[in-house]
């Protein structure tokens, strides 16, 4: 039988010119050698791709496909297979009707599969094809625990006990006695309850954390993809406890709730460490915590993977590979300033270069740089500590932000002197950091000696490759939105919203940046003391991509949506012609 199966797979995977005779015997072999399904060896193999053998078996074997991102699957019909036996058989229920049983298979071949799932279940099975990746996808969500849920249970628990009544008491009574609330903090219902609110925030992607007390109830918001969203309330009798855990986590003063604290923390998470950075000020309502989460496996130091255009890249590859002079990079907070950077550095660096930092606080930490973390409190501002790194003669500086005079004077008396210097700026567009250096009090001759490159960049969402949708611009809206096309590119695509994007339609983000090199022209335009308008215009004529014409190529190529790029472009002066 099983042969038979085989044999029928093959004939459909050669007919639909996906497999040569050859092919099979090689497939065939090291599946007796290795063992696992004849399906995963030629995946592995390269013979074909995962979608490719899902349609072939599909009419190879009288199987609909299924997309299971469409699909919202009840809790009841989960629990008719246990999840261990899900994930053993690369299974998923979908829905059941009277008797019978949708399931979703990734490899029809095993024929035990299905009269074991009806010897388990006692219901007839109707089997349909998905692609393994999916349904290992939708068994994360359906079966794996998420922290909204677990925690729900611990506080269902708790209230049995009354747990929260007390915990709510011993919280009142120990505001100005420090030990009692420290042993609050080791209770396991608070650990617990903290760990699985850190877990779901790396779960989900998220940037931050915010931690605030309404008036009855504590809320928790999680920033993914540069947009907040609300996870589910919990009593307020939890808030004085997680605060406390959360700041014991942090080594910072659990009894002093009248002033501001900053500090950070490391915490294990899904199998990796995850750096956290937390941030208390207290409110009307209690203290507030704000959680920026570090999480280096997701980070992209890679400045082929930003996302950038070719032609931005390769003026931003040749500024870096210069000896002297000043890049800037400038937007909003975090629009990935400091990342881009960070990319740089990681581009430029060698065991001949000696590169030196000064952040507040540092990010993340670097294999070979020298990363100096400001402290204005004890007198180590970024002014002061750039002065004894110039002492150390190093090849490449990066200051994480200039603010002030007395920074930006010494950044460029150092990209004078045979440093590159690499900052950040505050500002919305590229020609405006120019502006905003010379209402700094720095001279325009001082600036066209040492300045090689401004970048100006935002990060947009990914519209979810699972549930986009295609539609055309009529013409009247590219009109009203004052957009040219070139003909016969009207192609845009909209967000839908799936489970595998959490009903977003966004999954990821991606970089639009516009770069202004130092050219000739612009360097004139600049010891003229020109206004801003005019050095952009130059910078068009010399082939300067805007941030939303950037954002357009992406939204046309299918990478975000119109919508998308113009909530982060619409504050942006000077974008009127695009």
């Amino acid at each position: 039988m099983i042969l038979e199966l085989k044999d029928k797979l093959t004939k459909v995977l050669i007919e639909r010119g996906l497999l040569k005779e050859g092919d099979l015997e090689k497939a065939l072999s090291i599946q007796k050698e290795k063992g696992g399904s004849l399906s995963d060896v030629l995946v592995e193999l390269g013979f074909v791709t995962r979608n490719d053998l899902m349609i072939a078996l599909s009419h190879g074997f009288g199987i609909p496909p299924i997309n299971l991102s469409r699909y919202k699957i009840d809790p009841d019909v989960i629990k008719l297979i246990p999840k261990k036996v899900a994930k053993n058989y690369k299974i998923l229920p979908i829905s059941k009707m009277g008797d019978r049983l949708m399931l979703a298979i990734a490899d029809p071949l095993n024929i035990l599969l299905l009269d074991d799932i009806t010897t388990l279940t006692g219901l007839k099975i109707n089997p349909v094809i998905a692609t393994e990746k999916d349904i290992s996808e939708a068994q994360r969500q359906y079966y794996d625990e998420n922290a909204f849920t677990a925690i729900e249970k611990i506080v269902g628990d708790m209230k049995e006990a009354s747990d929260i009544k007390l915990l709510e008491e011993e919280a009142e009574l120990s505001v100005q006695n420090s030990s009692e609330l420290l042993k609050i903090t080791q209770d396991a219902p608070v650990v617990k309850i903290t760990n699985l609110l850190l877990a779901e925030a790396v779960n989900l992607r998220s940037s931050d954390i915010l931690i605030e007390p309404l008036e009855d109830q504590l809320r928790v918001r999680y920033r993914v993809d540069g947009v907040l969203r609300e996870g589910r309330r919990s009593p307020i009798a939890l808030h004085n406890a997680v605060i406390s855990r959360l700041k014991v986590m942090s080594n910072l003063d659990i009894a002093e709730r009248r002033l501001p604290q900053d500090g950070r923390f490391k915490a294990k998470l899904h199998g990796r460490e995850v750096d956290f950075r937390i941030s208390v000020i207290p409110s009307s309502r209690g203290e507030k915590i704000a959680l920026r989460i570090l999480d280096k496996s997701q980070a992209t130091l890679d400045i082929d993977k930003l996302g950038f255009d070719t032609a931005s890249l390769n003026e931003i590859r040749k500024a870096a590979s210069r000896p002297h002079g000043m890049i800037l990079m400038c937007g909003p907070t975090g629009c990935g300033k400091t990342t881009t950077l960070y990319s740089i550095m990681q581009h430029v660096n060698s065991p001949e270069k000696n590169i030196v930092t000064v952040e507040d606080p540092v990010e993340y930490l670097i294999e070979g740089v020298n990363q100096v973390t400001s402290r204005p409190e004890i007198g180590l501002t970024f002014a002061a500590a750039l002065r004894s790194i110039l002492r150390q003669d190093p090849n490449i500086i990066m200051i994480g932000e200039i603010r002030d005079f007395e920074t930006v004077d010494i950044a460029i008396k150092a990209a004078l002197t045979g440093h590159l210097v690499l900052s950040t700026l505050h500002t919305t567009t590229a020609t405006g950091s120019v502006i905003r250096l010379i209402n700094m009090g720095v001279e325009p001759f001082l600036i066209t000696s040492s300045l090689i490159l401004v970048g100006a960049q935002r990060l947009v969402r990914r519209v979810c490759p699972h549930c986009k949708e295609p539609y055309e611009l009529a013409a009247d809206m590219q009109a009203r939105l004052n957009i040219k096309l070139e003909k016969g590119k009207r192609t845009f695509y909209r967000a839908k919203g799936c489970d595998l994007c959490f009903r977003t339609g966004y999954k990821g983000r991606v970089g639009l940046i516009e770069v202004l090199p130092a050219t000739p022209k612009i360097r004139a335009l600049i010891l003229e003391n020109a206004q801003e308008y005019r050095i952009r215009e130059e910078a068009r004529r010399e082939g300067m991509m805007t941030l939303r014409e950037n954002g357009i190529k992406n939204a046309l190529d299918g990478v975000t949506t119109l919508e998308e790029v113009l909530r982060v472009t619409a504050g942006d002066q000077d974008l009127d012609t695009v």
